[in-house]
């Protein structure tokens, strides 16, 4: 192999391994927020929509919410300022795993698993396998929330 060949095997070793980068921290320009429609309805209200739903009674709209929550405190629960701190540290960081994310936070690999699994129940969060890693992504970094009576 001559040197001109290496240089450039070594170069195009770089260029691989930096998209490889880009595409792990998802980098595809700028990013735009992701909004994600919340909807708020009493526990007695929301059983009635779920059995119309069954039914075929009721035909949902694509523009309503597809997460909903039973109670003011649940939601507020969920997007409590400590969870909506740790969606900004994922979405700045890009943390590869949960033990990476926990030491960039400064908190327990076990405290961030739990508030990550609350999260990824409700759509906020998706948690990716990748190899033997769990790698957190972010699927929404606003939320716009609708009360129903």
């Amino acid at each position: 192999m001559t040197t001109k060949s290496r240089s450039r095997s070594r170069i195009l070793k770089a260029v691989d391994e930096t998209l490889r980068d880009l595409k792990r921290l998802d980098i595809t320009g700028p990013r735009a927020p992701k909004v994600m429609r919340l909807g708020l309805l009493p526990p007695a209200a929301l059983r009635q929509r779920v059995i119309a739903i069954a039914r075929g009674d009721f035909q949902p709209k694509a523009s309503e919410p597809k997460v909903w929550f039973s109670s003011m405190k649940v939601l507020a629960a969920v997007l409590s300022d400590d969870n909506r701190a740790l969606l900004r540290v994922i979405v700045d960081t890009h943390p590869a795993s949960i033990a990476e994310l926990a030491r960039s936070t400064g908190c327990t690999a076990a405290s961030v698993s739990r508030r990550l699994k609350s999260l990824s129940r409700y759509g906020i969060v998706e948690l990716r396998r990748e190899r033997s890693l769990v790698r957190p992504v972010v699927n929404a970094t606003e939320f716009q929330i609708d009360a129903l009576a």
